[in-house]
């Protein structure tokens, strides 16, 4: 074939769309044990025994009729994008729930593969489908996988590619009661008319169906055809008097019908068919204890930080190592001028001060993805559904929160799991609060410089803190912004699973590679920048002979100048040079309003950086260092630069103030308003100066 085949996986939330997009395309989607995962489109294009396909995943739906913002994204694409097939994705030990689904996909007339994913629980909790009546009832090839164990995978390219070649035939059709059929026949033979050469018969079929459910959508894209829209009212209001339920109702209790009927003839039950659960259970006994649940959450969070800063001190302490005898090396290799200083005050100073926080990255992604794995984290949703209604929130908010700690940008696209706007508009203003992996290094370096004892409860500390900041901003936001109103908590808990080592493997290696892309992009091209505006201007000329200006100074004779005299005034020097740079006049310039927080110009020089991303604030400080000379490393200079209550001060408004430039883009996006975007970073720099604030006064009494 000439062009790329089009495939769409489609299916249920937590039914392992993603994995199965990882394994037949050997992408890298992030894959979780909770639903929501993916929150946009995926594509790939691979290319199979000849064929070119382009798969595409598409976020979990339940019904291709939902309004909700999380579903909408793969409502429209099967509204608007007609895929060449659908593989169906299934839990195969859940299908009296994925089959509702399947139903809507066969209404639709696209050519489908059913794949029954994860087909090992389900022989584990005794659960036997016989694929060959099964893909004769619904008119679709059956293939069973295991996505993550990439069992079955070749089996379901081949038929892919088997499927392509085939000529094509007639859709299956879903036939209802008569009086169901007939209103469809009628709505139909209208849109045939109308439409006479741009839709197929199974098109207006679905067309019908759709319009007889009330899809606004679909609706709204006929409503210039008036005829129609009447003739589609009046054979609703007939269903309705006849049945005293309206269309859409009656649809789906045929497709629920229809579905139960087959799993009686398709699905073989043996031994118990509770035990594949019966794990679920007692571990849910404990973990969604009333009284031990929420003390064990927190537990488990502050373990994960623990060990990730004392476990990953000791790889650190290599990584610094090995960045130290680089810079000797390069530091004795280049030739002094403007390009050394460049390589080792600015390059190898910023990349090589945020490097060494890698380790502790990818311990933190190591906790995550268990978490995920397992299926905890829809647990922790459920544990702080009571705590989080004190703040105007629900449980469901604790999914984009938790997808927070990875990046804010998935956390912002992640509020499409609340169906409420303005609850969903609060989220997505709360959600930069979380303590994104980038704000990481600053807290690690921080906690090491100034909390060195205590320092991984003080990095726990921070997260807690970014919990309860977007907590407390809730509150703040629920009085703001109008109107009134959120939905019932409504989650699905997914059964225990243990991870696979490859995905924990593959969740660390993604973690890693893209803090290594960010240390190698966004820091490497901000050190430079730093490093130029506070070497330039260089209108200043020094004398290098300090020896005579010390003479000259103290009155000692020439030559006795002591080492100690020379480095103090080499640090002078070096000092006013970088207040006089361009970035220390701007960070100067700004200075008077952090100056209430006990910053300095080289913090607020910091910040400013930070605006671009959260990473650059550790390679600013550590290129003004390295320029200044002043100590042995960075943690010395910071301890020297400010006292223990300004740097708490520091910590917080690193956590709280304004978001990076991604991610302030995608609330832009996703609250379709630049005036929130805007909104968000005004309301988190006040918000954060407000904190931090309050932080400095309270630590300069305790420190």
């Amino acid at each position: 074939m000439t062009s790329a085949v089009t495939v769409a996986l489609v299916g249920n939330p937590n039914a392992g769309a993603s994995s199965l997009f990882n394994a037949l395309t050997g992408a890298k989607q992030a894959v979780a044990n909770y639903p929501r995962v993916t929150a946009d489109l995926a594509e790939q294009k691979i290319t199979h025994r000849g064929v070119t396909l382009r798969i595409i995943d598409v976020p979990g739906i339940y019904s291709v009729s939902s309004q909700s913002p999380e579903e909408q994204v793969g409502c429209d694409f099967l509204h608007t994008q007609m895929p060449d097939y659908i593989l169906n994705v299934l839990d195969a030990g859940h299908l009296d729930r994925s089959l509702f689904l399947t139903t809507q996909l066969i209404e639709t007339g696209i050519p489908r593969i059913t794949v029954l994913n994860m087909i090992d629980e389900a022989h584990r909790s005794g659960i036997h489908v016989d694929t060959a009546m099964l893909a004769s009832a619904i008119g679709s090839p059956v293939v069973e996988t295991c996505a993550l164990k990439r069992e079955g995978i070749d089996t379901l390219l081949d038929t892919i590619v088997q499927a392509v070649a085939a000529p094509a035939h007639d859709a299956l059709i879903l036939r209802y009661d008569s009086h169901l059929e007939q209103a469809i026949l009628r709505v139909q033979a209208h849109l045939a008319r109308l439409h006479p050469q741009e839709i197929t018969a199974s098109r207006s079929r679905w067309l019908a169906i759709k319009m007889l459910e009330g899809d606004d959508k679909i609706v709204r894209g006929e409503s210039n055809h008036g005829e129609l829209i009447e003739e589609v009212e009046r054979e609703r209001a007939t269903l309705a008097h006849e049945h005293d339920e309206d269309a859409a109702t009656l649809l789906a209790s045929a497709r629920f019908a229809f579905s139960h009927g087959l799993l009686r003839e398709v699905r073989e039950r043996t031994g118990d068919p509770t035990a594949g659960f019966k794990m679920t259970r007692v571990l849910d006994d404990i973990f969604l204890n009333r009284t031990l649940g929420l003390p064990l959450l927190l537990g488990i969070l502050w373990v994960m930080f623990e060990t990730t800063f004392s476990l990953g001190a000791i790889p650190t302490e290599w990584i610094k190592s090995g960045v130290q005898l680089a810079t000797g090396y390069v530091d004795k290799a280049l030739p002094e001028g403007m390009f050394h200083d460049l390589v080792v005050n600015g390059v190898m100073a910023g990349v090589g001060g945020t490097i060494v926080f890698l380790p502790n990255i990818v311990i933190l992604f190591f906790f995550m993805a268990i978490l995920s794995g397992t299926g905890y984290l829809s647990r922790a949703s459920f544990l702080m559904d009571r705590v989080m209604h004190h703040f105007g929130l629900h449980g469901t908010t604790l999914i984009p929160m938790v997808a927070g700690f990875g990046c804010n940008v998935p956390a912002v696209m992640a509020t499409r799991v609340i169906t409420n706007k303005r609850a969903r508009l609060i989220a997505m203003l709360i959600s930069p609060f979380m303590n994104c992996s980038a704000r990481l290094p600053v807290f690690i370096l921080f906690a090491g410089a100034f909390f060195a004892e205590i320092a991984g409860t003080v990095v726990f500390g921070m997260y807690m803190a970014s919990i309860a900041a977007a907590m407390l901003s809730a509150v703040v936001l629920n009085r703001i912004i109008p109107g009134s109103g959120s939905d019932a908590f409504v989650m699905e808990l997914p059964p225990y699973r243990l991870p696979t080592l490859h995905s924990i493997l593959h969740h660390m290696w993604e973690s890693a590679h893209g803090f290594v892309v960010k240390v190698t992009g966004v820091i490497l091209v901000g050190s430079i920048v730093i490093w130029f505006l506070q070497e330039f201007p260089r209108d200043i000329v020094y004398s290098q002979d300090f020896e005579t200006v010390i003479a000259e100074v103290t009155g000692q004779p020439a030559g006795e100048a002591q080492d100690g005299q020379i480095r103090v005034l080499k640090a002078a020097q070096a000092q006013e040079k970088l207040e006089k740079s361009y970035l220390g006049r701007v960070a100067i310039a700004v200075t008077p309003a952090f100056a209430p927080l006990g910053f300095s110009w080289r913090d607020s020089a910091a910040i400013l950086t930070g605006f671009v991303a959260k990473e650059v604030v550790v390679a600013t400080y550590a290129v003004i260092y390295a320029q200044a000379k002043e100590s042995e490393g960075l943690t010395e200079a910071l301890k020297a630069a400010m006292p223990a209550a300004t740097a708490v001060a520091f910590m917080l408004f690193t956590l709280l103030y304004a978001p990076c430039l991604s991610t302030i883009a995608i609330i832009g996006r996703e609250s379709k308003s630049w005036g929130w975007a805007g909104f968000s970073v005004l309301y988190s720099l006040v918000f954060a100066w407000s904190l931090a604030f309050a932080a400095a006064k309270i630590g300069n009494l305790l420190l």
